[in-house]
């Protein structure tokens, strides 16, 4: 009689490849480094010194795990200190190209001042990338903050963006450069006239003759009406304005004031001055005095203030009269007024005789 034996359960218990498999998925995946130049550099620098390899991994061990991604101590040394490297190099490489232009003889001021910028653009954008490159940062493990902080970029430097398009458009063109001078109004309303100094990134440095400096931004230069005075042409009209006496010779004070214009060393010989008669006025003839300058940037009220002294210097030598302002006054009688004139004959004849 055979017997038949029957295998134990500890023998026949293995357990299978598939749920080997499906036991492996399901131990907890290890933390991501967030920034991959972090861990090279720490492997570089242990097998250099033990000793700096331990402080390396002390600094390292100190970390905060954000879902999948891990943040220690020494990936933020080593972000912070590339960071400031590309920086250094973006701000030496822009002074650098800075110098360069300001050698480029064959452009103007305009052409060198946009290259500029547009090449400084360029090298930030550059170096913002070679950075991200260096650190070798997973930009998907900040895509928690990343939209939220993206739109809150975009709000904060909308205007910033905005007037440095608005600098370049204005460049390209060249409807305002440095050097220009233009017409501009102060809080209160009150028009002056300065010249361009500079384009920056986000305003115009515009100085007025009193050197008060205004900072315009960019976008308000190029949707807003700005007047220029040297837009196509330096060339700018002054108007003096002159009164003569009525009883003055016309054709002599026209003379004398033509002189007195042209006896100034910043007024144009072409176009010459010229003399208009405006109007009569109440006590005076009055005439306006046209002449022409190229350098309104060095002022145009002591181009006037020239003017009219030198031709009251020559209306006084040729005894052509400057009136003033006079008024014929016509009394009419009637019984109160001779009343009062009989009143005060009285009290004058009693001063008299007392």
């Amino acid at each position: 009689m055979t017997a038949t034996a029957t295998p134990s359960p500890a023998a026949t218990e293995t357990p299978a490849p598939s749920q080997a498999w499906s036991l492996a998925e399901q131990a907890p995946p290890e933390a991501q480094e967030a920034v991959v130049a972090a861990q090279g550099a720490k492997e570089a620098i242990a097998s250099k010194s033990e000793i700096a390899g331990s402080v390396v991994e002390t600094l390292d061990s100190w970390a905060l795990n954000l879902g999948e991604t891990r943040i220690s101590v020494w990936d933020s040394i080593v972000v912070i200190g590339v960071i400031m490297l590309v920086l250094a190099a973006a701000w030496a490489l822009t002074r650098i190209n800075a110098r360069l232009l300001k050698r480029a003889t064959r452009l103007d001021e305009t052409q060198r001042l946009l290259t500029q910028k547009i090449s400084t653009i360029l090298i930030w954008a550059v170096a913002f990338m070679f950075g991200i490159d260096m650190l070798g940062i997973d930009l998907t493990a900040l895509a928690v903050f990343s939209g939220a902080f993206g739109l809150a970029i975009g709000f904060g430097l909308q205007k910033t963006f905005g007037n440095l398009i608005a600098g370049i458009i204005l460049l390209m063109d060249k409807s305002i450069k440095p050097g220009d001078v233009i017409a501009v109004t102060d809080a209160a309303g009150r028009e002056s006239f300065g010249q361009i100094r500079k384009i920056g990134i986000r305003a115009v440095s515009i100085t007025t003759r009193d050197q008060k400096e205004y900072l315009i931004p960019n976008e308000n230069l190029m949707i807003n009406q700005v007047e220029n005075w040297s837009y196509s042409s330096r060339r700018v009209r002054m108007q003096v304005p002159v009164g003569v006496s009525y009883d003055a010779d016309m054709n002599k004070a026209e003379e004398l004031m033509l002189e007195a214009a042209r006896s100034c060393s910043r007024v144009l010989k072409n176009p010459p001055p010229t003399i208009w008669m405006a109007e009569y006025g109440e006590s005076s003839v009055n005439f306006v005095i046209h002449c022409w300058i190229t350098d309104p940037e060095e002022g145009v009220g002591n181009i006037r203030s020239e003017v009219l002294k030198n031709l009251w210097r020559l209306f006084k030598e040729n005894n052509v009269e400057i009136p003033f302002p006079q008024r014929d006054i016509n009394l009419r009688g009637n019984a109160q007024f001779e009343r009062l004139i009989e009143a005060l004959a009285a009290r004058e004849e009693n001063r008299s005789k007392s």
